[in-house]
């Protein structure tokens, strides 16, 4: 081999390997948000690729372990798995370049075969990830000749490089790093500029048809219990969207077709244009939640009743002779959410929401348009960034939790919850407040009991209902004695049916069992 390949020590090699990845994922961070495909981005493209590869009772086994944190727990599952990759590349390449090469060209594959398999890829998504390759071997190739001196590889000499400046190196390694540092953040921080800039010149108009206001006593207003109405900064999310899709509502459209449908397009300015708008407080609940979790919250929505939209498009209900039974919205983001059309259209708050709690909708939570539907788990009606509504039937296409493992339709169940006090907290003795939540949306809660120790079940006491398709907060006042206790719970919704004691997860269609919970009374 000539004396102008030489090599470097493998420490120095690692190093070159961690900053090279650095400057690959930046260079290709700053392209996608330049080429407006910000899912383009290798690191985004890989995340959703395994997030839709996952089986699911490992899925579950993230949501109920890490929460709404599942999405940083994977970055940082990933993150970790490419820096020990990278820099065992780098150290192996300082000796032998064709291996650094070849494992950019493997980690180039990956990238581009999850780019170009996203639902709404094209030729374009796979610029990122090949400049990203090009900047990887660039900057590797750059950084080991810095620090190459000494001995070649002919010499069968492993001891380290002579003359090896290592000031040299840490400056021309630092400044890359420093570099891709700057350019990776502030792609990421323009990538949702226009977003946020058009959300916040948003002021929504007063509906048509507002809600009513929350009647007195409809929050009980207990320490440790859920507020009635839950902030937007509090309320659960649960998706798939690793990153947060940034839509600009000036350009935002919502496409009705399909089926039985006369294709209709519908903007922002239409919808908030609309005499229709209407308010609701609705509860939503997520089929991803255990009993007791806290995956449910209620808010106050605004927006347009989907079933005029539907009816402006020509569309009925099955019920009525229509041909469709499937409503499936697409997201931005690729994602399918099938919902019967009967149920859309049977009378209920179904909405196409445009506010939240008074606001705009979050970005978090599906700005600038989500679906709403009372009575059904998110899975199956709650759309977050929607837009395309396409009328179809449940036999022609499967959405995307289906194939997943999970029922096509999916009813809310009755549930309960104890909020305070907490599980394994400890309480003093006397009279204390037992309190939490019950919720049987489109239903509506007529009774909750609770059970100490296994005893006979008690009534509680309920708080005044604002609708049928918002939670109850309810509370007890248990005579607490000294000791180690067992506190159980359970409701019965309007169509008197009692919450089974018997367990189930929450795969397919929503988990069942009591709410239980151990507390010692000092």
């Amino acid at each position: 081999m000539s004396d102008t390949t030489r090599t470097t020590g493998p420490v120095p090699g690692a190093i070159a390997g961690l900053v090279a990845t650095a400057a690959a994922l930046a260079a290709a961070e700053a392209l996608s948000v330049l080429i407006s495909r910000p899912g383009a981005s290798p690191v985004l493209a890989v995340g959703d690729a395994v997030v839709d590869l996952t089986p699911l009772p490992l899925k579950q086994f993230a949501v109920d372990t890490f929460g709404t944190a599942d999405k940083i727990a994977l970055f940082v599952v990933m993150g970790a798995v490419l820096a020990a990759t990278a820099a065992v590349l780098g150290a192996v390449a300082a000796r032998r370049r064709w291996a650094g090469y070849t494992g950019i060209a493997v980690f180039a594959t990956v990238g581009l075969a999850a780019a170009l398999t996203r639902p709404d890829s094209g030729a374009l998504d796979a610029v990122p990830t090949l400049v990203g390759a090009l900047v990887c071997a660039a900057v590797l190739l750059g950084l080991l000749r810095t620090a190459a001196s000494g001995p070649t590889e002919q010499d069968g000499n492993d001891s380290p490089p002579q003359g090896f400046d290592r000031r040299r190196f840490a400056l021309v390694a630092g400044a890359v790093a420093a570099v891709s540092a700057g350019v990776g953040t502030t792609a990421r921080s323009f990538a949702g500029s226009g977003a946020e800039l058009s959300r916040s010149d948003i002021t929504l108009p007063r509906p048509a048809f507002p809600a009513a206001p929350v009647p007195d006593g409809a929050d009980l207003e207990i320490d440790g219990l859920a507020p009635f109405l839950t902030p937007n900064e509090d309320f659960y999310r649960i998706d798939t969207a690793l990153s947060v899709p940034h839509v600009d509502a000036t350009a935002w459209s919502l496409r009705i077709h399909g089926l039985g449908a006369r294709e209709r397009v519908y903007t922002f300015a239409d919808l908030l244009a609309r005499d229709d708008l209407t308010e609701r407080d609705i509860t939503l609940a997520c089929v991803s939640n255990p009993v007791g979790g806290d995956y449910v919250g209620n808010a106050r929505w605004i927006g347009v009743p989907l079933a005029a939209l539907l009816e402006e498009a020509g569309v009925r209900s099955p019920q009525d002779g229509g041909r469709a039974d499937q409503l499936v919205s697409r997201s931005e983001d690729g994602m399918t959410i099938g919902t019967p059309v009967a149920d859309v259209m049977d009378g209920r708050d179904a909405l196409l929401a445009v506010g939240m709690n008074g606001r705009p909708l979050p970005r978090e939570h599906g700005f600038p348009a989500r679906m709403v539907v009372p009575g059904l788990y998110g899975y199956v009606s709650a759309c977050k960034w929607i837009v395309d509504i396409e009328l179809t039937t449940f036999d022609a296409f499967d959405a995307y939790w289906v194939p997943r493992g999970w029922s096509a339709q999916g009813p809310v169940k009755t549930q309960s919850r104890i909020d305070t006090p907490r599980g394994n907290s400890a309480v003093g003795a006397g009279t204390v407040a037992v309190a939490g939540v019950a919720w049987a949306q489109h239903t509506g809660i007529d009774q909750v009991e609770i059970r100490v120790d296994g005893g006979d079940w008690q009534p509680v006491t309920l708080a005044a209902e604002d609708t049928a398709d918002t939670w109850r907060q309810w509370v007890f006042d248990w005579a607490a004695e000294p000791g180690d206790h067992e506190l159980t719970v359970r409701a019965t919704d309007r169509r008197s049916r009692t919450q089974t004691a018997d367990p189930a997860p929450p795969a397919p269609d929503g988990a069942t069992g009591h709410h239980t919970i151990e507390v010692t009374v000092e």
